[in-house]
């Protein structure tokens, strides 16, 4: 047995070194030697190509620019990448023109893919109220599978940053409020779309943005100045950038914001004291779109040539869209303002992404018609979106309306702005095709799909999304006297939400609410489902109808999911990722605030206190929020120790038992409370979540381990620390309703 395994051992040493030479015996080069090679043949202005992105002659995410000689400059090198550039046909043309230049350089291929290509998933933010980990890896791996066989190389996703006010449109795109439950996110999300490893032809590059701090903009405005203290950005807004650099994500992407005044793109803290530094970032930064010459609108350039001087000192590796380096940059280098090595160090990354995604041995390895068509119509990803989408669905309310009896009801009507809905299913975003119309499930299809035969389903719109016409009231108050149940929908059209859609009130738009008081005023059970992009502000509704799901934007198959959930098929489990305001007023609102000098502790104890005298402290509804069809109930928490030291670690326990009579899901949430320490600490955090299926009667015991390292913080020196003393210690389904216990760390 010995002696086999030695032989195995050797043919394999065999085998490796085999792999390292070349068909005449000779070493093969790493990436980094053809890398340094490819580099000492470049002259500056084609190292300066390389640092140049332009958007492609089809389509545009930002301000169109026009170039007369777009074509001419790829074949003489003059650019490194292409955006909104996608199938294979379209790809391998561009292809072919970077090949035509002196040193035959290929292009990259980048498209903002953020929550699916062909399939469409749901939006990040709905997939983060799945707190189903596996689950969202498995998305951002079915949007690479697909994009990559439509000759692309580089997503520019995930979106990473926390936010924490629902008034920002680009909300949407990231995993809520969390920075625990955002890395966590972030990581997965890396590692679907980079799969088994660059170079795969089913992986694409990764891209985390926005670096940094885009979601705190003031106001919720997007685009917006951000300006918060280096200790809150360290412990919030950052943890999940680092989770991506840690997971190996390719590149990251610049924000559009400025950071206490000084422009994210030109911050040299940012790119290079973190990023690059601190972090040991190996891939290369991109900005965003433009906003290299933004910074002369920021006030901090005075043009075009000083941009593109800041951003490359401060470690901005390629220029998309803005000209500024393709413009300027060569003459900064002449000029002695931008040095080399700077310049050489940025093309090293790019180029070394471009070797390590097998580009320079097949340039046409993704432009592949055949793998392209034969993902079109995946039905494995099509059952993906599905899965996940029904597990994005949260449940608000129910008073036991649902799920619906398939026999009980002989009329069930379906009600509102989008019932028969198709391309606002997909909500912002998302890609068009021809056959959307018979590709995407509506809520009646998915309804129409699940009922009994017998059972007849009655339509009107009642409304648009967006105005305020009454003219169909009439109709859809006539179709709820005769339907034994109404399933009422409302919500955002997909174009309400995303980048450049803040909005001040976050209310049910047009007359949606009114449609709702006159359907609820029919005296007939209610059901309504809110299609979105953001956490709503909807009262009203919360309080008198007698079940609500939030159903997000689902995507290509939202109303298989909803129906679904509907009929009971899948026991919701969503969770919400953001806290939900009362009114816009409490905004920002989030769970993990720091307790204050004179913290209000009810909504009796408010005068003298941090507090609205006219409204109440909680939110509408908590981070973490989402109900069942069934109830789960919470043992006392049980530690396996009351005191522990830095080298050791304890166990926090708790049972909880399925006591209804559903089989389901839940999130149990871990909440850890520092009470004392050397800088104020947020009143909870997250730490840990198990989600876990019970049966009807069954009970579980669920155990975390918490170590120091779960229990450290930055100080005021921005040191990464954990403190000896006392700590409260919280187990519920969500941020608000838990059981409670304290431990203390000792020296």
């Amino acid at each position: 047995m010995k002696k086999n395994l030695l032989l195995i051992v050797v043919l394999a040493q065999c085998l490796f070194v085999s792999a390292q030479k070349l068909p005449d015996g000779k070493a093969r080069k790493t990436i980094d030697q053809r890398v340094d090679s490819v580099l000492k043949l470049m002259s500056l202005e084609e190292k300066v190509g390389q640092m140049n992105q332009y958007n492609g002659p089809w389509a545009a995410t930002g301000p169109l620019t026009n170039d007369n000689d777009l074509l001419g400059q790829i074949k003489s090198g003059k650019v490194g990448s292409m955006l909104n550039v996608t199938g294979a046909v379209r790809t391998k043309e561009l292809q072919e023109l970077a090949l035509q230049s002196r040193l035959k350089i290929p292009l990259l291929f980048g498209q903002d893919v953020i929550h699916g290509y062909r399939t469409i998933f749901p939006i990040p933010l709905a997939e983060a109220a799945s707190w189903d980990i596996p689950a969202i890896e498995r998305s951002a791996r079915v949007a690479a599978t697909e994009v990559s066989a439509a000759g692309v190389h580089w997503s520019f996703a995930p979106m990473v940053d926390i936010a924490r006010d629902p008034r920002w449109g680009r909300v949407m795109e990231g995993a809520g409020e969390d920075p625990y439950l955002g890395s966590l996110i972030a990581k997965a999300r890396v590692k679907g779309f980079q799969g088994r490893g660059l170079g795969q032809t089913d992986a694409v590059m990764a891209c985390a943005k926005h670096f940094a701090a885009y979601g705190a903009a003031v106001g919720g405005r997007d685009y917006n100045s951000v300006d918060m203290s280096l200790r809150q950005l360290h412990e919030v807004y950052l943890p999940p950038f680092k989770a991506a650099a840690e997971a190996g994500v390719a590149t990251f992407m610049n924000s559009f914001n400025d950071l206490n005044g000084i422009p994210a793109t030109a911050s040299t803290y940012l790119q290079r004291d973190i990023l690059k530094g601190q972090w040991k970032f190996k891939g290369f930064v991109v900005s965003d779109w433009g906003s290299v010459g933004e910074m002369i609108n920021h006030g901090y350039a005075k043009d075009n040539a000083e941009a593109a001087m800041q951003a490359t000192n401060a470690g901005s590796d390629m220029d998309m869209e803005s000209r500024s380096n393709i413009q300027h940059l060569a003459k900064l280098v002449k000029d002695g303002k931008v040095k080399m090595a700077v310049i050489d160090d940025a093309v090293r990354r790019i180029l070394k992404k471009k070797f390590e995604m097998g580009l320079f041995d097949d340039p046409f390895k993704y432009s592949n018609e055949a793998r392209e068509k034969a993902q079109w119509n995946n039905t494995d990803h099509l059952a993906a979106a599905k899965d996940i989408a029904k597990k994005s669905i949260v449940l608000l309310k129910n008073n036991g309306v649902l799920p619906l009896v398939k026999e009980k009801y002989k009329s069930i009507g379906l009600v509102g702005p989008f019932v028969t809905a198709k391309s606002d299913n997909l909500g912002f975003w998302s890609y068009d095709w021809p056959d959307d119309s018979t590709r995407i499930v509506s809520v009646f299809e998915g309804v129409l799909r699940k009922k009994t035969p017998e059972t007849k389903l009655l339509y009107a719109k009642g409304c648009n999304i967006n105005d305020t016409s009454t003219a169909g009231f009439a109709e859809a108050i006539a179709i709820a006297n005769q339907s034994d149940i109404i399933i009422l929908t409302v919500g955002e059209a997909r174009d309400m939400t995303g980048e450049a859609k803040s909005r001040s009130s976050i209310r049910l738009p047009g007359v949606q609410e009114e449609l709702a008081k006159a359907i609820i005023a029919t005296g007939k059970p209610v059901v309504v489902l809110v299609s979105a992009g953001r956490p709503l502000v909807f009262n009203w509704i919360a309080d008198n109808v007698p079940a609500v799901v939030y159903t997000w934007w689902l995507g290509t198959q939202a109303g298989d999911a909803i129906g679904d959930v509907l009929f009971g098929e899948y026991n919701p489990s969503g969770k919400l990722p953001m806290s939900f305001p009362l009114t816009e007023g409490q905004i920002p609102i989030y769970y993990n605030y720091y307790s204050t000098g004179r913290p209000a502790t009810s909504d009796s104890d408010r005068f003298y206190r941090s507090a609205y005298t006219d409204l109440s402290l909680y939110p509408k509804y908590p981070f973490g929020y989402g109900l069942s069809y069934t109830q789960f109930e919470y043992s006392d928490i049980r530690l396996s120790q009351t005191q522990f030291k830095p080298n050791e670690k304890i166990d926090v326990i708790v049972s909880v038992r399925n006591a209804g009579n559903y089989d389901g899901e839940e999130v149990v949430q871990l909440y850890v409370r520092d009470v004392t320490g050397s800088v104020v600490r947020p009143v909870k955090e997250l730490k840990g979540f198990r989600k876990i299926f019970l049966q009807k009667g069954e009970t579980t015991e669920v155990r975390f381990t918490i170590g120091v390292d779960d229990l450290r913080f930055y100080n005021d020196k921005l040191q990464y620390i954990y403190e000896p003393g006392e700590f409260r210690v919280f187990i519920g389904g969500n941020s608000r309703d838990v059981k409670e216990a304290g431990f203390t760390l000792i020296k």
